[in-house]
């Protein structure tokens, strides 16, 4: 017999809401007619994989308070997967990707389907408009299931100021990315370079992938007092970890698996702790190859190759393998200290302890 609240069925249990809101929102434009079918299409494809790490978070973070598993709560928690998903459109069309979960980025798939048909105009232009369309639908509808997700006004009123927090500052987190690669790292240490990685990572992926979702249904739960200073410890911890083994699946993953080219992000040149830790390791003919082919997007196979044999011999994936164990026991440790206080749920703080796992052991 399945477990409602087991992770593999909690994952489905979202799905069905994500898909019943895209229904109902479907409903709504079906008066414009056929031709906005490509900005629902776009949404759907995007959202019909992933691994529901958010929304997971927001559950067992409501969880942990005591509180009860229900269809509004997997409602609310299906929030995060909109909110993901327009964050995942833009960044798309930001950083050119061409690639998502194994497809064709919406972007790319939508300036196809425009010479298909044969309209005129700039078919990569129309892409990359309607993508930027399609993610701000997700963000409205991110919203709206907020909103009208069934639990009581007053509950979700204590953690409306952390979804708006949330949704804040990942935007200035988007710039942060961008105004990184345009500035560059040049006449920076090792020590700022790290920090200026880690504040990206932190802002632009950490605090929304864990401890946004996980503090929103800890406060709408109604979780009060000395519990939420190490919970948000512990959210930050392991979403740097998360994020952490996102930049070396960027250059070192599977496609298959990833979903995404290999080396995609050193096509794009992303200023990552993987990076400022390669810089510090190569000797300076080694750093020259690196840095007059980082972020060239013409990059071929071979290219990628060499890069990747640049950062095994810096011990960069070593020392970015090391932060990620620090950070994962600084994550077990803050979920300890908020166990002690006796405010939190155990058998949702066990499901916690395992996600710590789940987020950074992992292939994708």
């Amino acid at each position: 017999m399945s477990n409602p609240t087991g992770l593999g069925d909690l994952r489905g249990r979202v799905q069905d809401a994500v898909d019943g809101h895209i229904f109902a929102a479907a409903r709504t434009l079906a008066e414009l007619g056929d031709e906005v079918a490509p900005l629902l299409d776009a949404v759907t494809r995007l959202l019909a994989g992933g691994k529901g790490f958010r929304a997971g978070f927001l559950y067992w973070g409501y969880r942990a308070t005591g509180s009860p598993d229900s269809d509004a709560l997997v409602r609310l928690a299906a929030s995060m997967e909109f909110f993901q998903a327009g964050a995942l459109l833009h960044d798309d069309v930001m950083d050119r990707s061409d690639t998502r979960r194994g497809m064709p980025s919406a972007h790319r798939a939508i300036a196809t389907l425009h010479g298909v048909r044969g309209w005129v105009g700039d078919g990569n232009r129309f892409g990359e408009g309607a993508a930027i369309l399609a993610g701000d639908l997700c963000l409205t509808w991110c919203d709206e299931l907020f909103a009208t997700c069934g639990l009581p006004a007053t509950d979700l009123a204590r953690g409306r100021g952390m979804f708006d927090r949330m949704r804040t500052q990942l935007m200035g987190g988007q710039f942060l990315d961008l105004l990184e690669s345009a500035r560059g790292w040049a006449g920076l240490d090792l020590e700022a370079r790290l920090a200026s990685a880690r504040k990206v990572i932190r802002y632009k992926s950490a605090k929304y992938t864990i401890e946004h979702p996980l503090l929103i249904g800890a406060l709408v739960g109604g979780l009060t007092g000395p519990a939420l200073g190490p919970l948000s410890d512990f959210g930050l911890a392991l979403g740097e970890a998360f994020q952490l083994r996102d930049d070396l699946l960027g250059v070192f993953g599977d496609p298959g698996t990833t979903g995404k080219p290999a080396g995609d992000d050193l096509r794009e040149g992303k200023r990552t702790a993987l990076i400022a830790y390669a810089l510090d390791g190569v000797d300076p003919a080694q750093r020259c190859t690196f840095e007059s082919m980082l972020g060239r997007g013409d990059l071929d196979a071979d290219d990628v190759t060499t890069l990747r044999g640049i950062l095994h011999r810096s011990g960069a994936v070593e020392r970015v393998e090391a932060l990620i164990s620090d950070r994962a026991e600084e994550a077990v440790a803050a979920l300890e200290r908020a166990s002690r206080t006796g405010s939190l749920d155990e058998a949702a703080t066990a499901v916690l302890r395992d996600l710590v796992d789940r987020s950074t052991a992992r292939h994708a």
